[in-house]
């Protein structure tokens, strides 16, 4: 049996945090995110738009975005919002979540943009 893995993430790095699932994974390219925002919209889960500094990443509480696109399917207004959000929040990580109107809860949240961290 091979040993555990380490990820290497630690408090005291902030370039090293992981963030969620995905931030175990390579970044995500610009056509993957793609396919993921479209797996929300397939689902009928409403996407929400969440930024944060990176020193309070791992709050529970991040700023959302303006309200959530309840029932928003065109994909490019997603990234058209998330692009707005980043560009509004320079120094902030941005995270787009998937609510489930029906379950009452998050279905998926990644974090779409990720803030040059600065010692």
């Amino acid at each position: 049996m091979s040993g555990m893995q380490d990820y290497g993430s630690r408090i005291s790095d902030p370039n090293s945090r992981k963030m969620g699932t995905f931030s175990y994974l390579p970044q995500l390219s610009a056509d993957e995110l793609r396919k993921q925002v479209e797996y929300i919209v397939s689902k009928g889960w409403n996407p929400a738009i969440e930024h944060t500094e990176p020193e309070n990443t791992r709050s529970n509480f991040w700023y959302m975005w303006k309200l959530p696109m309840f029932g928003e399917t065109d994909v490019d207004a997603i990234f058209a919002e998330i692009d707005m959000c980043r560009k509004a929040n320079p120094k902030n990580h941005v995270r787009l979540v998937g609510y489930d109107n029906f379950k009452q809860t998050q279905g998926t949240s990644m974090v779409v943009h990720r803030a040059e961290m600065t010692a």
